[in-house]
Parts: C-alpha cells; sequence; structure tokens
C-alpha cells in the first residue's frame, strides 16, 4: 500500500486481519505506596482510593468493566496535553500503548524518562532509583493493521519518524474511521525494533484484568538508564546512544 493511503479508511479495512496475543505496560509502582503512607490500615486506604478515583475523569460506558490498570488510558474528561504517536493532543480518544515483550516495554519507558531530563536540562538526575511495574494485557481483535506486512511496510519512513507524529495521528483516525481496534508497529525505542502494540478501542482487550506482572527499578544517569528486574532476574542499560536518531536525546549526551 503506497504510503499516502495509509490515511484512507476504505484502503485500511482491505488490511485488516485478526491479531491477537499478550502485551506488556510499564507504568510507576506509586499507585498504591502514595496512598499507603496517608492512611493507617487497609481500610482507609482503600476508602481513600475509591475518593480519588471519584474526582478522575469518568471512563467510556465500554472500559468500565476494566481493571484501572487497563482502563486509565482511556479516560477523556481532560485534553490530553501532547500527542503521541497514534493520539493527537486535546479531547481526543484514548490509546494503550504496549509492547510485545517486557524488555521493550522497558525500552520505551527508558527512551521517555530520558527525555524527561533531555528536555528539562535544569533538572537534577534523581539519586535513587524509581520502582516501575511492567504488566501484562491480553488482546484479541479481528480487525487490526500490522505495520509490519509488506502491504502496509511501505510507509515505515513515515510511521519510524523518532519526532514526528503526524503520519502515525493520521493513521490512527483512519484506522478508527474504518472500526479498527489495534495497529501492531515495529517499536523505533527499541534498539531491535520489536513490536509495540496500540489498542484504540477497549474491546481489544481479552480479560479485563491484566495477566501477569514484574517489578523493576530503574536508575537514571548522564550515562543513560539501567534497569533491573529481581524475577526473573535481568539486568538492560540503555546509553544515550542507544536512542541517537532522536536529536533531543542526541544533544543531551553532549550537553550533560
Amino acid at each position: 500500500m503506497p504510503a499516502a493511503h495509509l490515511s484512507d479508511p476504505h484502503a485500511l479495512k482491505a488490511h485488516a486481519r485478526r491479531a491477537a496475543g499478550r502485551c506488556w505496560r510499564a507504568v510507576e509502582a506509586q499507585h498504591r505506596v502514595s496512598t499507603m503512607k496517608l492512611t493507617d490500615d487497609a481500610t482507609e486506604q482503600a476508602l481513600l482510593e475509591e475518593a480519588l478515583e471519584r474526582t478522575k475523569p469518568a471512563l467510556p460506558p465500554d472500559c468500565r468493566h476494566l481493571s484501572y490498570l487497563l482502563a486509565t488510558p482511556f479516560r477523556y474528561g481532560a485534553p490530553y496535553p501532547e500527542g503521541s504517536r497514534f493520539r493527537r493532543a486535546g479531547m481526543t480518544p484514548g490509546v494503550f500503548y504496549a509492547s510485545s515483550e517486557p524488555e521493550v516495554a522497558i525500552a520505551e519507558l527508558a527512551f521517555h524518562r530520558l527525555l524527561f531530563f533531555a528536555e528539562s536540562p535544569a533538572t537534577p538526575f534523581p539519586g535513587n532509583p524509581g520502582e516501575y511495574t511492567v504488566f501484562a494485557a491480553d488482546y484479541a481483535t479481528p480487525r487490526a493493521l500490522d505495520l509490519t506486512r509488506p502491504q502496509l511496510a511501505r510507509g515505515r519512513a513515515q510511521w519510524m519518524q523518532p519526532q514526528d507524529y503526524g503520519a502515525c495521528q493520521a493513521l490512527a483516525d483512519a484506522a478508527r474511521a474504518a472500526g479498527i481496534d489495534a495497529i501492531l508497529y515495529a517499536s523505533v525505542r527499541d534498539p531491535q525494533h520489536r513490536r509495540n502494540v496500540a489498542l484504540l478501542a477497549c474491546r481489544a482487550f481479552a480479560r479485563r484484568k491484566e495477566s501477569a506482572r514484574q517489578s523493576w527499578r530503574l536508575h537514571i544517569s548522564a550515562q543513560g538508564v539501567r534497569a533491573i528486574c529481581e524475577a526473573p532476574r535481568q539486568t538492560l542499560d540503555f546509553g544515550p546512544e542507544a536512542f541517537a536518531a532522536d536529536a533531543r536525546i542526541r544533544r543531551m549526551a553532549w550537553e550533560r
């Protein structure tokens, strides 16, 4: 498919395929710890978390059966502050970004954490490692786009852009118009370019809750990111050169 047709809903329908599997997403592990510090026991903590939940934007009806880890990206009650690869800024539908393997999710997280410090040069690096949860979600849909298939890979130069997400956002708009639930694509941040998954609709989840969890610690410094998982035991290192395709990270490697 020519890259120019990637934003044509009618053309995309012909390339929709069944897709199913397990994907992994990384989040900060402060969702329970922060409220634990403010309460005396589990009952008080549960009440506080229920109260906090009521203050958050409402979930779309088709997402309310999901656990909060799966449903959170689909809250629409506040403007999305900045555009991402398949989501425009503003009051736009949510996207659940995940990866085919925990290591790929960590590569994505490492990039975005380094990017934060690259864009905030006056911010000191944290002294202690940050704690993160990497959890798995099962998905299944009869309507997915696989951008690594030959017919769609002709647009690779556009959707593999490290900073310009315009073509990907146009693709996502067309995919939603075509009733497509998921986009499978190569990770730009993972050095091996393994698969990422962008779920566009809550109906793409095959289970209501996450199916597995891992705990990771990330230490961030001018030398890059070191990530450690205790079970299964694993260590990953990402120097700034791992993300050198992004000019913002490349500048940080020279300036810090």
